[in-house]
């Protein structure tokens, strides 16, 4: 039997188990053997190794996204939101997506150095740069490493914009870097926000802000002159589904101008992932939440096409778009461009010791 739930290791973790990465050739199996299970065993600690990574900068050209550059402070996220369409990614580390996930962490903290290292570059071309597309780049490590807001201070020399994307009241940090920055359109940040339900919440994002608290983010970044958006994602069938419209409304009242939504996706190990987590924490819902999962993935609980990856097809996708579309015009978001807009013509290389002189 595949490695099933530690009892020990789930206190304020997301996923129940720790399955073996997908490109490996071991499979790790839970044997009985007769002895009850050790309630005192310790929690499962978070472990931090350093990523020295040469180049910083991620180009996307997938035609679905709204960035074209992106930066990942760190690999892994303490978060442990169960449903995170970034687990697979632990799998070329030679990690489980399942507990090494949120517990064995990778932080970069070389990151502002290569940034300004590739800005500086004479063939770089300013393009909006987008944090927290795959990890969360405020997740609870950040407190010590602060690898973002070096980054931040990188990009605020440079006139260079930026776009976040968090679960963390951490964000509320920077805002002395963000405001400024947010003031000559060169700022913006999206809040996540899945449930207002503190319960569900803690299931499904152990280690994240809890939804009053995002809620509060949102209106001090807006006080702040900061635009932000809320992001209701991911929509999961028969379970916060039905919050859609209260979230938007939520976030719309702290001071959020724009929003956007996605419908859950689960690729590769987070299938069984969240297979698992359902089974353990929503027995009596988990069968109809995958079979809406796979009524609007064309029978599967993931689809990788561009174009519905993020929004599905077929009845109950068509029906959430029309939800969220209705929602969005009632409660006057998406009026101004707050997700797009950011200005790249500011862009200028700061003068260092040793630069060479321009002719004119």
């Amino acid at each position: 039997m595949e490695d099933k739930r530690l009892p020990q290791a789930r206190k304020g973790r997301g996923a129940e188990s720790n399955p073996s990465p997908r490109f490996s050739t071991e499979r790790r199996v839970l044997l009985d053997t007769g002895w009850p299970d050790d309630d005192d065993l310790p929690p499962l600690k978070t472990t931090v190794s350093i990523d020295r990574t040469r180049s910083i900068i991620t180009r996307n050209d997938s035609p679905d996204v709204p960035f074209e550059q992106s930066i990942n402070a760190f690999r892994g996220c303490e978060h442990g939101c169960v449903y995170c369409f970034a687990r697979p990614t632990h799998a070329y580390l030679g990690l489980s997506p399942g507990l090494e996930f949120e517990t064995n962490l990778w932080a970069k903290p070389d990151a502002a150095k290569r940034l300004e290292q590739e800005l500086r570059h004479v063939n770089y071309r300013c393009r909006v740069i987008a944090l927290g597309t795959n990890t969360d780049p405020y997740q609870p490590i950040e407190r010590r490493y602060r690898i973002t807001r070096e980054i931040l201070e990188v990009m605020a020399d440079y006139n260079h914009p930026v776009s976040i994307v968090t679960k963390s009241a951490l964000v509320l940090r920077d805002i002395d870097i963000l405001a400024p920055m947010a003031a000559r359109r060169l700022a913006k940040v999206a809040l996540s926000i899945t449930t207002l339900d503190r319960d569900l919440a803690r299931n499904m994002e152990p280690r994240a802000a809890s939804p009053a608290r995002r809620l509060e983010t949102i209106r001090e970044l807006a006080d702040a002159g900061i635009p932000v958006a809320v992001m209701a994602a991911p929509m999961i069938p028969a379970l916060n589904d039905s919050e859609l419209e209260a979230i938007l409304e939520a976030a719309r009242d702290r001071g959020a101008s724009a929003a956007a939504y996605t419908l859950v996706r689960l690729p590769h190990e987070v299938k069984d992932l969240f297979d698992e987590w359902l089974a353990t924490h929503y027995p009596n819902r988990a069968k109809h939440v995958l079979s809406l999962i796979r009524q609007a993935r064309g029978g599967r609980l993931n689809d990788p096409n561009f174009g519905s990856r993020f929004v599905g097809s077929g009845p109950y996708a068509t029906l959430l778009d029309q939800r969220f579309t209705l929602a969005v015009k009632r409660l006057g978001l998406n009026l101004r461009q707050t997700l797009t807009g950011l200005d790249t013509s500011q862009f200028a290389r700061p003068a260092r010791p040793g630069d060479q002189l321009a002719l004119f």
